[in-house]
């Protein structure tokens, strides 16, 4: 996750339709064009020395100096191209940021402000295209002048060797057609380095993602024969690597039993959200190990733990495609009874089959087209049919009004039967039912019980936390 962290979506995207666009032309037409063009340059230059040895070193000459320039434009080329591929992704990263964001340009009336930006990227690319433009201009254009110069000069020494008898008019001719065909290859030739120069500088960047090693290995690992869902984080320190060196965790312990539902709470930033970043291992702590049924997660495999384990968001993501294919998104093997079962148990039966193609509606792009509530229910029909030991429910609640709040806390206790749950939460209403209350505070669990047993501490974290909610609920019920 880390590795994401540290690189936009947009220049990802970029890297792997431009990059690989230009590596493919470069191994494939160019390939074929520059071994076709070296073998007639190849023919060429053999029936030249067989004509006249003599004319055909004083037209060697132009080699030398133009293969110098060659490879010294080679090299300016391969650094433009990937100057270039790094302009391209920076188009696509600001894009794709806000388009896929278009809602919240256009309710801050931006739209001049981030079409501007984009134009400044393109004048960008624009230099770099220019630069590359003089580049090959003067290489090509020095190429050609050097070729014209020789074949001026091979004409004026030939004309004097044909006036002394030393060849025929016929073989000069000849000999000037060989040179033409030749002269037609090394153009050849030239255009091919230069576009295998450009396949490399894009094709850098494409190695570099190819060769990274993940530092979490999700392929191996042991798979247990049944989670019970015993969760144990054994003083655990974390920080965020691509942030601020502040830590989230210092020395964090806690210990839940299977089948708990425990609430974790805490002020905003302290750390909710990454305890299940870590128990999903997107991240690995710095100091300390989480246990599942008393085995390392290290020592998991990855692809399988995941799959153990259910997670409902806050902002649910639905993908393009429909209501049936996004519940069937953790289990892709269900039957249409097993999701419309699935449906019915989080609540959305209802509203799916109001709908003109019923399961098989189309989600929009970001599933615009649904409301919150609609969503967050779809979510936990989806981690219904996953069927998870465990199950992460990070602010399932907090976006929804009243109503939609009723429906999915309904959902929500169904899937949370028999299962070890973390709810990440800030509603009251959701912390009150849990069996366990973890309260989050500088770092470490400060406080840890019932939820009457936290109220009743005198001056103690949750009871400020409650305190100040049910004094915010009510100033704004005044």
């Amino acid at each position: 996750m880390t590795f994401f962290d540290r690189n936009r979506t947009g220049e990802l995207i970029s890297r792997l339709s431009t990059d690989t666009a230009i590596v493919g032309k470069s191994i494939t037409n160019n390939v074929s064009d520059g071994l076709r063009a070296l073998a007639t340059a190849s023919v060429g230059s053999t029936m030249m020395l067989y004509v006249s040895p003599k004319l055909t070193g004083i037209m060697m000459l132009i080699i030398p100096p133009v293969a110098v320039f060659g490879i010294v434009y080679g090299r300016y080329v391969k650094t433009l191209s990937r100057k270039t591929q790094t302009a391209v992704g920076e188009i696509t990263k600001v894009a794709e940021e806000k388009i896929s964001a278009i809602r919240t340009v256009q309710a801050f009336a931006k739209e001049k402000k981030e079409a501007g930006r984009y134009e400044a990227r393109v004048k960008d690319l624009y230099q770099l295209a220019r630069k590359e433009a003089l580049a090959s201009g003067a290489f090509f254009g020095g190429a050609g002048l050097s070729g014209n110069l020789a074949v001026l000069a091979v004409l004026w020494h030939g004309g004097s060797m044909v006036m002394n008898d030393i060849i025929t008019i016929g073989e000069l001719a000849s000999f000037m057609l060989y040179t033409a065909y030749v002269g037609t290859s090394l153009q050849g030739l030239t255009s091919f380095y230069s576009e295998i120069m450009k396949g490399v500088g894009a094709s850098d960047r494409l190695f570099e993602l190819l060769q990274r090693k993940s530092q979490i290995d999700v392929d191996n690992g042991k798979i247990l024969d049944k989670v019970k869902g015993k969760i144990e984080f054994d003083k655990v320190s974390f920080v965020y690597p691509t942030r601020d060196k502040s830590p989230i965790f210092k020395d964090l312990s806690l210990s839940i039993e299977p089948g708990t539902v425990v609430a974790v709470v805490g002020p905003s930033g302290s750390g909710k959200s990454s305890l299940g970043s870590l128990l999903l291992r997107y991240y690995d702590p710095d100091h300390g190990n989480i246990y599942v049924d008393g085995t390392n997660i290290k020592d998991l495999n990855m692809h399988w733990w995941r799959e153990q384990i259910g997670v409902v968001s806050q902002e649910p993501v639905l993908f393009q495609g429909t209501i049936a294919e996004n519940i069937a998104y953790g289990c892709e093997n269900a039957t249409i009874d097993e999701i419309k079962a699935a449906a019915k148990r989080a609540n959305c039966a209802n509203f799916i089959e109001s709908f003109h193609d019923k399961y098989d509606t189309l989600v929009g792009e970001r599933s615009v087209a649904l409301s919150g509530g609609q969503k967050q229910r779809i979510a936990i029909a989806r981690a219904l049919l996953k069927n998870p030991s465990v199950l992460i429910l990070d602010e399932a609640t907090s976006a929804l009004d009243s109503e939609s709040e009723l429906l999915v806390q309904d959902a929500l206790n169904e899937l949370m039967r028999g299962r070890t749950v973390f709810t990440i939460a800030h509603r009251m209403s959701s912390i009150r039912s849990a069996d366990l209350v973890a309260c989050i505070n500088n770092g470490h669990i400060a406080e840890l019980g019932t939820y009457n047993e936290l109220l009743n501490i005198e001056g103690g974290v949750f009871r400020r936390l409650v305190e100040l909610q049910t004094l915010n609920s009510s100033d704004h019920s005044h």
